[in-house]
């Protein structure tokens, strides 16, 4: 996907308008190729899919201890699921936002929405996430409410 989206932007790349920052113009050439890969493996069956990232394979052997490692692993794979539960519009400001990092005024560029739009669903993507972690609060050591 990732190729994908970099040979497209380099077929795009005279289009560019330098309007906004390269990096939410490449990130929303990024984003639709993903979504269009997404509505193309919809027909896969999950078991067939591959879930481990490339940072998850390159990751080097840490100082923990085997017993902390796996639990480390399944609350990954616990929080990846919880951010699957989320609509893929909160799902994406969410990561752009906490993950990446970006500034709301670059993910306004990357999702094409007003930047109020982006705060809200940000703020509800926030709050939908804290719900799904609370109903499994033993696991995640959440305050309750």
């Amino acid at each position: 996907m990732s190729q994908d989206a970099l040979l497209r932007a380099f077929n795009r790349l005279a289009r560019f308008r330098r309007e906004g920052p390269f990096r939410a113009w490449l990130l929303q050439i990024t984003r639709n190729t993903a979504l269009n890969a997404l509505a193309a493996r919809r027909d896969i069956p999950t078991g067939e899919r591959e879930e481990v990232s490339d940072r998850d394979r390159q990751r080097p052997p840490s100082q923990r201890t085997p017993a902390q490692s796996l639990q480390d692993g399944e609350r990954r794979e616990r929080m990846r699921i919880k951010l699957r539960g989320l609509s893929p519009a909160h799902r994406t400001v969410l990561v752009l936002r906490d993950v990446e990092g970006l500034s709301y005024e670059e993910i306004a560029g990357v999702v094409d929405a007003p930047l109020g739009t982006v705060k809200g669903r940000l703020h509800r993507a926030r709050d939908e996430l804290a719900a799904m972690l609370r109903a499994n609060a033993y696991d995640w050591e959440l305050p309750d409410g």
